[in-house]
């Protein structure tokens, strides 16, 4: 809340924390496909566990009362915080944890006074560790907290996230991320991709089960007619068409 005081009239007036600051999530299609392949990788890599927060482009407000103090990292983690929907990240209401880890993928529009105002925010708010990606140069920068400051760290390649245990490398034209199990990132097509071909599967491993169980069921039919007919001859009941019958049934398929 806020006292305003007009005409020596004071009114309070509730303080508006906005849920966007009015800028486009991205600028090209390259840095929405990085974006939404963090993101998404996250947030799977993390499905499992009720306290770990993944969101992209969400509004983080660090303290309470000052709107204009707040950052939209591209990517954010937020380790000991529920899953849940949120309209902002109000870091009062998350028991004052803050944001765990920050991604901003750089764009274009992005100038070197920008990157450094995030920064400083991240610094300033807690963030333990802060990757700063250019798709186009295909260039990496890991912040790391200190005893009391973000730290660049300079050995890059084969890089693994204390928090994340995700592994970073850059030997490829493109950034390639691994999970801690050494699994490669994907960007959404390839997850369809791989979610087809395992429904595909789920389908063929159906099918043979169908095929499995009617043969089995045809097959235990014939033994038992075989048994009906072996019992009628023993008894001198078995009828021509019974003894055809049983030849058959006896006879050993081909092809």
């Amino acid at each position: 809340m806020s006292i305003i005081t007009t005409n020596g009239v004071q009114t309070i007036k509730p303080i508006v924390y906005p849920e966007s600051d009015g800028k486009p999530m991205a600028d090209d299609t390259k840095q929405m496909r990085w974006i939404k392949m963090l993101s998404n990788n996250l947030e799977g890599m993390f499905r499992d566990d009720p306290d770990v927060f993944v969101a992209c482009n969400l509004m983080w407000y660090a303290v309470k009362d000052e709107p204009d103090e707040y950052a939209a990292p591209d990517v954010m983690v937020a380790f000991a915080r529920p899953k849940g929907d949120r309209g902002s990240y109000r870091q009062w209401e998350e028991n004052d944890v803050p944001v765990t880890v920050a991604f901003e993928i750089l764009s274009p529009s992005n100038d070197d006074e920008e990157m450094d105002d995030k920064l400083l925010f991240y610094e300033n708010h807690g963030v333990e560790e802060y990757y700063v990606y250019d798709p186009v140069k295909n260039a990496l920068k890991i912040y790391t907290r200190g005893r009391a400051a973000l730290v660049r760290t300079r050995d890059i390649p084969g890089y693994v996230s204390r928090r994340m245990g995700i592994r970073f490398e850059m030997t490829k034209p493109e950034m390639t991320v691994y999970r801690p199990n050494g699994e490669r990132f994907l960007i959404p097509a390839e997850i369809e991709a791989e979610r087809d071909a395992a429904r595909k599967r789920a389908d063929d491993e159906m099918r043979r089960a169908d095929e499995a169980e009617r043969r089995e069921s045809l097959l235990l039919q014939r033994f038992s007619r075989i048994a009906e007919i072996a019992q009628k001859m023993q008894a001198g009941q078995a009828t021509p068409e019974d003894l055809a019958g049983f030849g058959r049934l006896t006879t050993p398929e081909t092809g």
